[in-house]
């Protein structure tokens, strides 16, 4: 048996933006496949360029996709009976880019597809996201974290952007 400590590094933007619109702009820039339909149609071929262009084709115009959405202010909400907290947990990513790091850290597979986290607190709406590089990094593969850092460049762009700040605004949160 083998445990270790993996560290994580927490990106973090708060926005001023309404929770609905924060959540439709992220909504807006990811790919919404119907994950059945897709997870079928990928099962279905043999071919690895018949799988790219299936991937491909359920990306949005960020190279990435919607795999599932968490409500969990509707759990919290449910046993409180108030409208707060809005919280909801998206599960985001893109087969191709989890295959690379897979390819040479297997372990990135317990990572991706990532999670985007958007709540709403009383200083505005947080985005976070914890990088795929800080969990990658104990393994020590460059090509591995190269793909990770891309990842990492995707993700934060985008949850900058939905926060509707511009990339120099580093209004980030620990």
């Amino acid at each position: 048996m083998t445990i270790a400590k993996v560290e994580v590094e927490r990106f973090s933007v708060t926005s001023s933006k309404s929770f609905e619109a924060v959540v439709a702009s992220l909504k807006s820039a990811v790919g919404q496949p119907d994950m059945s339909e897709f997870f079928k149609a990928t099962r279905a071929t043999n071919d690895f360029r018949d799988l790219e262009r299936i991937v491909r084709s359920g990306l949005g115009r960020t190279g990435l996709m919607l795999f599932a959405e968490y409500d969990l202010g509707d759990i919290l909400r449910r046993e409180t009976g108030a409208s707060t907290p809005k919280v909801m947990r998206f599960v985001i990513g893109n087969p191709l880019i989890m295959k690379e790091m897979v390819k040479h850290v297997p372990d990135a597979g317990s990572y991706a597809p990532v999670t985007v986290l958007i709540d709403e607190r009383p200083d505005g709406v947080h985005l976070s996201y914890d990088q795929m590089e800080s969990y990658l990094l104990r393994y020590g593969n460059s090509q591995a974290l190269a793909v990770a850092r891309d990842l990492d460049a995707k993700v934060t762009t985008l949850l900058r952007e939905c926060a509707g700040l511009k990339h120099s605004d580093d209004a980030l949160d620990d």
